[in-house]
Formats: C-alpha cells, sequence, structure tokens
C-alpha cells in the first residue's frame, strides 16, 4: 500500500488535531419560537450541550405561543393538567383536571425562570428569512424588531424551528363579514380578550364553530351575556368527562363532575413525592392506553362510540334535536377529540341558539344562514382555528436556494417530523406530524427537542460541519406515513385540521402510530440516513481524535476517573 509520504501530491499529509478528543467545540444554536417547544429545546441545550451559546428568538412580547394568545373566557387545557406537562417539569399544585390557561403560562413562565432562560429569549424579535450559507455551513437569519421595525442579522450553526401548529389564526370565508357593524373576534385574538367582556351582558353573542375553542368559549360566555347563538356546520364527538375510576376514587372526583377543582388536601397529598410519582405513573398508563381506538374495527372504538352516544344523548335530553345532528356518524378521534366541560349543559340553556344551518353571508347586523333566517347579533367570535398547511409567514431557504414552502407543497415532506433534505443542521420541534391523539403531546415534543440535541452533540464531537437527511429516508418515512393512516380512523371523512392536500386526505399533523411509538422511535437517532461534511480541508474522518488526550488530562482540571461512575 502506498503511504501518504511515499505520494505526497495524491492527498496532504495528515495532521494531528491540536484539541482534544472531547473538547467540546463552540456550537451557536437558535430557537425560532418560546412556546412550549422553543422552551422545552432551549432548556434541553442549556443541560446538554456544552460550550453552547443559545438564542431563542420570539415574535411576541410575552413566552408561552399558543398559552399567550389564547386569552378567551374559558380556555383552559382539554388534557388532564399532570399529563400536560414537560417530563422534567413536574408540577403538584395544579388547580383542577383541566387547568385553565392562565395556569399554564405561569407555568411556562416559570420554567424560563428555573431554567435560567430569560438572558437568552429575545421578546419581539421576528423572524423573516433563513438562509443557508454552504461556504460558512451557518444558517444567515434576518431578523425584524417588532418594537421599532429596525432589522437585524444573526447567524447559527444549528437552527431549530420551534413555531408550533397552532400559531396563526384563520378567519373563515364568509362573505360580508368586514362589513359587520358590531364587534368581530377571532378565539386566539389576544388583544381583543385582553380588554375584557364586562359590557357584554346585554348583548347577543354569535360563536362560529364547534372545534375546542368554541366548545370552552360557549358555556363561559352563557351565564353572563344576554344570548349565544353557536353556529355549528359539522358534527362533532363531545366526550364524557376523562377519569378512570381508580383516580376518580383517589381524588374523590365524582365520574360526572365535568370540572373537578383539586381540594387542598389533594395538593397535600401531591407534595409527597413517591405518591405523586405514583399518581402521575397511572395518569400516563391510562392516557396511553387508549391507541385501539384509532382502529376503525376495534372493541375499544365500538365501545366508545356508545358510550359517547348515550352520554351527548343524556347531556341534551332538554334540546334531543341538537343530539340528533351533532353526534356523528364517523369514528371516534377522526375528528380531534375534546371533553368540553360544560358546553352540552350550556346548549340546554334557555338563552342558547343551536344554528346548524350554514352561514350565507354576513349582515351589518348579524347572521344569514343558507336557510333563510337573519339572526340579529352584536358580537361575532370567530373560533374557526388555525392554518396548519406550515406555509410559514418567514422564508428559509436550503441548498440551491430551494425554500420550505417549495418543500412542504402541496403537504409536507419530512423525515419523522424533525428534518428535511436539502436544509442541513435544521430541526423541528413542534411541526408537521408531530401531534398526538394518545400519549403525552409534551413528552413526545421533548423527544424532538432531544433528537436535535443529539445531532447537535455529534456535529460538535466529531467536528462536522454539517448534517443532512439523505433524500431517500424522507422518501421512505413518507411511504411508512402514506401507508399507515388509512389503516386508522383518520382515512374516514371528517372535518379536522389533522388534514391538509388538494384532496383532503393527507394527515399532515399527526405522528403516523400511537404515543409510545413515536417516543421510542425518535430515542435513538439512525445516523445511517445522514449525509455529513466535515470541515474544510479535512480528509480523515478520524480528525476528531484530536492530540491523543482528553480535555481532563490536557488542563489538568475536573474528573480524570470519571469512568468509575458507570461502575460504582
Amino acid at each position: 500500500m502506498t503511504s501518504n509520504a511515499d505520494s505526497p501530491g495524491l492527498y496532504p499529509r495528515f495532521q494531528i488535531g491540536t484539541v482534544s478528543v472531547d473538547e467540546p467545540r463552540p456550537m451557536k444554536v437558535v430557537c425560532i419560537g418560546a412556546g412550549f417547544s422553543g422552551i422545552m429545546t432551549g432548556a434541553r441545550y442549556l443541560k446538554e450541550v456544552p460550550n453552547v451559546e443559545l438564542t431563542i428568538y420570539e415574535k411576541e412580547a410575552g413566552v408561552g405561543g399558543v398559552w399567550y394568545n389564547n386569552k378567551y373566557p374559558g380556555v383552559a387545557c382539554d388534557i388532564p393538567s399532570h399529563s400536560y406537562q414537560i417530563p422534567f417539569e413536574n408540577n403538584t399544585q395544579w388547580s383542577s383536571f383541566y387547568a385553565p390557561g392562565e395556569e399554564i403560562r405561569g407555568y411556562i413562565q416559570g420554567m424560563v425562570k428555573r431554567h435560567d432562560l430569560t438572558q437568552h429569549i429575545r421578546l419581539g424579535h421576528e423572524l423573516l428569512s433563513a438562509q443557508w450559507d454552504p461556504i460558512a455551513a451557518k444558517w444567515r437569519l434576518h431578523i425584524r424588531l417588532a418594537d421599532s421595525a429596525d432589522e437585524m442579522d444573526d447567524d447559527a450553526d444549528v437552527l431549530v424551528v420551534c413555531t408550533g401548529i397552532l400559531n396563526r389564526w384563520s378567519w373563515p370565508n364568509i362573505d360580508g363579514l368586514g362589513e359587520f357593524r358590531g364587534t368581530v373576534v377571532h378565539s386566539a385574538q389576544r388583544e381583543a380578550w385582553e380588554q375584557g367582556t364586562e359590557d357584554w351582558a346585554d348583548k347577543t353573542i354569535g360563536v362560529i364553530g364547534a372545534g375546542s375553542s368554541a366548545i370552552q368559549i360557549v358555556p363561559a360566555l352563557q351565564p353572563k351575556v344576554k344570548r349565544v347563538i353557536n353556529y355549528v356546520r359539522s358534527p362533532t364527538w363531545v366526550c364524557a368527562p376523562w377519569g378512570p375510576p381508580r383516580l376518580n376514587e383517589l381524588v374523590n372526583r365524582d365520574g360526572n363532575d365535568e370540572e373537578y377543582i383539586f381540594t387542598d388536601e389533594d395538593r397535600e397529598k401531591f407534595k409527597d413525592e413517591k405518591y405523586y410519582r405514583w399518581f402521575r405513573h397511572e395518569l400516563e398508563m391510562e392516557m396511553t392506553s387508549a391507541h385501539h381506538l384509532m382502529s376503525p374495527d376495534s372493541e375499544m372504538q365500538k365501545s366508545a362510540k356508545e358510550f359517547f352516544k348515550t352520554d351527548m344523548r343524556n347531556k341534551l335530553a332538554k334540546k334531543p334535536w341538537i343530539a340528533e345532528y351533532l353526534i356523528p356518524e364517523f369514528a371516534v378521534g377522526c375528528r380531534r377529540l375534546t371533553p368540553g366541560p360544560g358546553y352540552l349543559k350550556a346548549l340546554c340553556e334557555d338563552n342558547v341558539d343551536f344554528v346548524r344551518s350554514d352561514i350565507k353571508h354576513i349582515t351589518p347586523t348579524g347572521i344569514e344562514t343558507v336557510d333563510g333566517q337573519h339572526r340579529d347579533v352584536d358580537v361575532i367570535v370567530c373560533a374557526t382555528g388555525f392554518d396548519t398547511s406550515f406555509q410559514w409567514p418567514f422564508t428559509i431557504l436550503g441548498r440551491n436556494s430551494t425554500t420550505i414552502q417549495e418543500k412542504f407543497s402541496p403537504h409536507p415532506v419530512t423525515y419523522l417530523g424533525v428534518c428535511v433534505d436539502g436544509f442541513p443542521n435544521m430541526f423541528i420541534v413542534g411541526g408537521p406530524n408531530a401531534s398526538q391523539t394518545t400519549a403525552s403531546f409534551l413528552t413526545f415534543l421533548d423527544r424532538q427537542a432531544m433528537y436535535s440535541v443529539q445531532a447537535t452533540l455529534k456535529l460538535q464531537r466529531e467536528r462536522l460541519r454539517s448534517i443532512e437527511v439523505k433524500r431517500e429516508a424522507v422518501e421512505d418515512f413518507d411511504e411508512y406515513l402514506e401507508t399507515y393512516f388509512p389503516t386508522t380512523v383518520h382515512a374516514q371523512h371528517c372535518p379536522t385540521w389533522f388534514k391538509r392536500g388538494a384532496n383532503g386526505k393527507r394527515v399532515v399533523c399527526l405522528w403516523p402510530g400511537s404515543g409510545l411509538h413515536g417516543i421510542r422511535a425518535l430515542t435513538h437517532p439512525r445516523w445511517e440516513d445522514f449525509d455529513y461534511e466535515r470541515m474544510n480541508g479535512i480528509r480523515n474522518r478520524m480528525h476528531w481524535l484530536g492530540d491523543g488526550q482528553t480535555y481532563a488530562e490536557k488542563t489538568m482540571e475536573g474528573d480524570r476517573a470519571w469512568y468509575l461512575k458507570e461502575y460504582m
């Protein structure tokens, strides 16, 4: 075999590196968004990645994402509070089974303080564009400052997009909406709700929609206003109060109690760490045991359908015709399932009208439906959901100036929901195919955050300039996704924000499998599914071995017997 010394013109002579094998090179990481995804990801980077410079850019004036913007009456968690929290951030003192939005905002703000994230967050900083620089192997960012309209540039070795799914609200496409002379507000329009609803007592409120927001708004407004008119275009399942019998007994909760408030005694018991861990474990076990519900022919699906039908009919007994319309034909879980505490009861109140006719147009004084009826209203609340197309309002340009908008058209195509071919050193947390129907959503997001952390550590440890998922790996995941969903209830026709595409059949928001399946799949990255670039001028893949020593030996500081911790 010919050596480098024998053929000096074939390869440059290899030189031993000047750094130690475990000496972490500086890594500059930028996260976009300071909701649950961004805060969780930032905390993970500070804890797991040494020698990291972290910045979290958030366009709003506060942290919390969807929980910062949604301040409508009745806003609350619609899964059990103890299951809707970050895995490494336990809160034993939730006030109720379904915590109110204000409490969740406080939880997020407390996490920012506990993990010393304040100094890393830039509020009022909106990403305008990010472009991959292949020469420097960096992301070039252009940012707008909301408070001054000034603009600035930044760069990053690693870009993590944490903008979430429900961050851009959608106005309904209804003729005449702009001509209405009263008040029009979207459920996610923070500024409008911050002004308060105290002067609505003698007003008639038209609430458009029957999704999770409308289901919370209607019972919250009903006792405080003159009349509520709920315009519902499509049937929806409103599930019975959640709670396995043994946990109901544990907190002395009646299974029919839709809005259980934890007592002082409950919260005192939760302060016992051993007891709380048991309670949380049993709760999670119950939450992760419902995946068979997603199979249209399963016994769980059949029994759930009959149980929810009976429960909805019983609660709507005063106005049985509503039940006949509101109870769907499609499977439980095809559309996002929500408990809706108090909603069905509110529909039966004398000052609530349920309108199932489609809206024809908005007039200056009210709403006219296709059946020819016109109803005067003073306020229109559009609980009409969000843009889940993943056509982000900022530009991201990858290799060959390809935009992420092009890659995500007509629908997003990713690898495990965390990265995209042609976009090196970029990861997504809480983006396409990341939402859950069973298991803890925030635990899944934490696994996505840790996936990006593991990739960053590999870049740092092996002194690589870029990591990029292979196109064939993206195609294989997409084939899996397209093959999986037709076996589930999501193949049925139902109005849902889970789906997109020209035929409305592409599931863009859900992970293709159970929540536990997703957590397992993301735990150990398949590094063989990626391509890598070494630092400029470095041919030998073993360059990362450095100068033949560890950093502790080089500095003669720190633990030089750390390996014993694995055995002692």
